[in-house]
């Protein structure tokens, strides 16, 4: 890819714009501390845009207290992947960071965003480390300490919390997936250029798999090491259930499969992965008793992977609840067991 107008400015040493993108539906109670973080930057934003994805409670009126410093667009509800492409389109700045309306950004996260693309102009895509909020305690483990070894080998370093992947990282990605749209910055020329969030798996659970897979395939890919961004848990969002986010990956995967053919070298990586995901998911469902699931996934499954086990609990869940629950704790049990 040709330098970009960001990176040609960058290298000139010339002031690099950031504006952020926050799509919002029905967070009206989570939206000002949201706000407040990222107004609250050492290195503050340039433009920051709102997209209201069609929200039923206050929001309007939380927008409306931070007008004119937050400009507010409202959408239909189309989804958060069309709201974020919406922001970014509103923007015409060289950077654009995303922050979900629930999550929150320690007060350095832009300096050390743009100190990166300082350090390597030509960064596509950027990534920062982040660690789970509960009732607004930070957790001390991060989520990149959770890689796997080897993960974060070919890093280039660009400072001391900071590097680059100079290659391509689909294979490493597809086996564990350590980036969030909160912790996330991209080059908006090329950003857009490659088309946005990928709309096409809007509503699915981990739909930002799709994206972030994308930007792995166009180096330099950027890494902040340091935890500035605080993922918000609580009962509306969905990324707290195993089984959910398995089965959302896996239908992620099926779909970056068949659209991308860039992806073609790492078919059979992304069809193990896909089915892994999907027998961990059966695993859940069994473990909750949910044998509907069971069955429905169990038949999206390949026959080389509904044997041994999985088999076993399929067929305890195609029988009577009667059955099927006494069975299936006793199956439990047996590999709780085994497992001591």
């Amino acid at each position: 890819m040709n330098d970009t107008t960001l990176e040609q400015n960058a290298r000139a040493g010339m002031t690099l714009s950031i504006g952020v993108v926050v799509p919002t539906y029905n967070r009206a109670g989570f939206l000002p501390e949201t706000l407040d973080a990222i107004l609250g930057q050492t290195r503050p934003p340039d433009a920051i845009v709102v997209v209201d994805d069609g929200s039923t409670d206050e929001t309007p009126s939380v927008l409306a207290r931070y007008a004119p410093r937050v400009k507010a667009l409202r959408i239909t509800n189309s989804g958060e992947l069309v709201a974020r492409n919406t922001g970014v389109a509103a923007l015409a700045t060289d950077l654009v960071a995303f922050c979900d309306s629930d999550d929150l950004w320690r007060p350095g996260f832009l300096a050390a965003m743009e100190a990166l693309w300082r350090a390597e102009p030509g960064t596509r895509a950027a990534y920062g480390d982040f660690v789970i909020v509960r009732d607004g305690v930070w957790e001390e483990t991060s989520k990149f300490a959770s890689a796997p070894p080897g993960f974060w080998e070919g890093l280039r370093p660009l400072g001391a919390e900071s590097g680059v992947f100079d290659a391509p990282i689909i294979a490493r990605l597809i086996a564990f997936q350590p980036f969030f749209p909160s912790a996330m910055v991209v080059d908006r020329r090329y950003f857009q250029s490659v088309g946005g969030w990928d709309e096409a798996v809007s509503r699915t659970v981990g739909m930002d798999f799709a994206t972030h897979l994308r930007n792995a395939e166009h180096p330099p890919l950027g890494v902040l090491r340091a935890p500035l961004v605080g993922i918000r848990k609580h009962g509306d969002n969905y990324s707290a259930d195993v089984q959910k986010m398995n089965l959302g990956d896996a239908r992620v995967l099926e779909h970056v499969l068949r659209t991308r053919p860039s992806l073609a070298p790492h078919a059979a990586l992304i069809r193990a992965s896909i089915a892994r995901r999907r027998r961990e998911a059966l695993e859940t469902a069994f473990a909750r008793r949910d044998f509907a699931a069971v069955r429905e996934i169990h038949a999206l499954l390949p026959a080389a992977e509904r044997g041994g086990k999985i088999a076993v609990k399929h067929a305890v869940a195609t029988l009577p609840a009667a059955l099927a629950n006494p069975l299936a704790t006793l199956l439990s049990a047996a590999g709780s067991a085994r497992a001591r």
